[in-house]
């Protein structure tokens, strides 16, 4: 098992932040690489497609905790990702908030998959940093829900 947590600062309301959290569908206008859609509440379904088929791969997820506006949580239960996944927004005051994004992941293949991780770590996680910054430019740009 290996851990990936990344934060980023918004200059917007908690809720507000939730709200693009989860708004499957237009994660994929910050989010590099991916396409997303899915339900909400516990129990429902998410599906995140990343790359440009051929070359690329779906990671199937099913909500295992919804606590609006604050947490969603996630279990992996796709081919190639494997493990949980959280998204967490914490207040800072009434007009900023925090996104933190954490992938708790089982890595296939044993040896050689925590090998690989080792190179491929520093991408993904530059990625995500990269991913998170965007959102949190484009939170702070809409009106105030």
């Amino acid at each position: 098992m290996v851990t990936l947590q990344l934060t980023v600062d918004v200059d917007a309301p908690a809720q507000q932040t939730w709200v693009a959290v989860v708004d499957w569908d237009s994660q994929g206008d910050w989010m590099l690489g991916t396409t997303v859609t899915g339900g909400h509440g516990e129990g429902a379904r998410i599906e995140a497609y990343t790359g440009r088929k051929p070359l690329g791969f779906l990671d199937t997820m099913e909500i295992t905790l919804w606590q609006p506006p604050r947490a969603c949580h996630v279990r992996h239960t796709g081919r190639v990702v494997r493990g949980t996944g959280a998204f967490e927004v914490e207040p800072r005051g009434d007009v900023r908030s925090r996104f933190i994004w954490r992938e708790d992941l089982d890595l296939p293949l044993g040896v050689l998959g925590r090998l690989g991780w080792v190179l491929f770590k520093p991408f993904f996680a530059y990625g995500v940093k990269l991913s998170l910054k965007r959102f949190a430019a484009q939170v702070a740009q809409r009106p105030v829900c």
